[in-house]
């Protein structure tokens, strides 16, 4: 095995990590969406900083392909949207004692409601002098928030009184199914007629309804009959399957997210080699090891030993534990001489090594990296760290965006 010195290439002076998000992917995969879920309109779920592809450059890209809704989780993240000029609907759902239900009156973000909040957002509304808008969730099967189909019509009752004095007006009705990345489970059917009992009973009480939603990814894809008026959708937005043994392509849709680095030292280790903590993969004959600088700080899971990642073409699986900062490849025995072989131009150090992506030309997708950690893709493109900065693609504004993305991280404090 050679021992010369690796020559250093020429710095490229661009990022030396970064999560690359194809604006155009998610405007085309909300166009595909569209058309499976029409006449029924079409929320684009942009929760968790846009499941980590970036709230406000997301919202923007939705809303120029289409889409009439926006969903978060939070009301701080429906008044950031708000700050940054978007005017279209946008729903927040998920309240505590201390949400700023008054601010969120004021900038005419509609309220998710599943019992105790409507006190609170009543009182906002009538400090304001300005009536909320609300929807009333109930809970059909998934045991999280929402009201009772028992406490239900009191609920209904309680809340028409209000709109009757004037404080609110109750403009939807939602619920959020359990299994529907199960498609053949029977639950699903159990939620939605729960869903049916729970809109009979708000439209006798007088409720003009402008929109009823229970349908996520999942259902939007598999179940026409849980359309009615709107869809929410997340994962589908960013390219991704929700279903086990689907997958992006064969549903039309394009994973929206790349990480990539490069590869920070590529060293020869003589066979017996231990790597990284523990030591628990040690190598088996003479190899060439590459560092990827990528580690749980930047969202990878510890334990997703295993995982791919693609250097010139090639997937190699990361060998023993992924740390903080960083993570190792076994590039193999004699792999600058394949390099030299393939005429593949530079070195193994600064070559991109990417961990996943669209899956264009065999590479490695982000399911690959669930299935290492044993967990799923929604999880792991929500956990990649703010110090991973993003780099927009395929957008009018995407120099724009970067310059957001760029400021956000420095003003972090997050460092490279």
């Amino acid at each position: 095995m050679s021992s010369s010195v690796v020559p250093v290439p020429a710095p490229n002076h661009g990022l030396e990590r970064q999560a690359i998000i194809d604006l155009s992917a998610i405007a085309n995969n909300i166009r595909h969406l569209r058309q499976a879920c029409a006449p029924a309109q079409f929320m684009a779920v942009v929760k968790a900083d846009a499941y980590g592809h970036g709230a406000l450059q997301v919202a923007r890209t939705a809303v120029a392909a289409g889409v009439q809704w926006l969903g978060t989780a939070h009301v701080s993240e429906a008044l950031a949207l708000r700050a940054a000029g978007l005017t279209v609907p946008i729903l927040a759902w998920l309240h505590t004692p201390d949400t700023d239900f008054a601010a969120a009156i004021a900038q005419n973000i509609d309220l998710g409601c599943s019992g105790w909040e409507l006190e609170h957002i009543v009182s906002a509304a009538r400090t304001l002098g300005r009536p909320a808008r609300i929807h009333l969730k109930i809970d059909t099967g998934l045991g999280r928030n929402g009201s009772t189909l028992a406490n239900w019509p009191g609920f209904v009752g309680a809340a028409m009184a209000y709109q009757a004095e004037g404080v609110l007006r109750v403009v939807g009705v939602f619920s959020h199914l359990a299994v529907a990345d199960e498609p053949a489970r029977p639950e699903t059917d159990q939620q939605l007629q729960g869903f049916c009992t729970a809109i009979a009973i708000l439209e006798a009480a007088g409720a003009q309804l402008e929109v009823r939603h229970i349908a996520n990814t999942a259902a939007t894809l598999s179940r026409p009959d849980t359309h009615f008026d709107l869809v929410r959708v997340g994962l589908g937005v960013y390219g991704l399957s929700p279903f086990p043994d689907r997958t992006s392509a064969q549903l039309g849709l394009e994973p929206a997210m790349t990480l990539a680095t490069q590869i920070a030292s590529c060293k020869d280790v003589p066979a017996g080699q231990g790597i990284s903590y523990g030591l628990n993969y040690v190598t088996a004959e003479p190899t060439t090891l590459g560092l990827i600088p990528l580690g749980y700080a930047d969202g990878i899971p510890r334990i997703a030993t295993g995982g791919p990642v693609r250097v010139n073409g090639v997937t190699y699986p990361v060998v023993g534990r992924i740390a903080m900062d960083q993570m190792v490849i076994d590039l193999g025995p004699g792999a600058r001489d394949r390099l030299a072989e393939a005429s593949v131009p530079g070195s193994l150090l600064g070559a991109t090594a990417e961990l996943f992506g669209n899956g264009s030309g065999g590479g490695p997708l982000v399911e690959q990296w669930a299935a290492a950690a044993g967990t799923i893709n929604y999880e792991l493109i929500t956990r990649i760290s703010p110090r991973v900065p993003r780099r927009y693609v395929g957008g009018a504004d995407e120099t724009a965006a970067g310059e957001i993305a760029t400021a956000s991280i420095a003003e972090s404090g997050a460092g490279l």
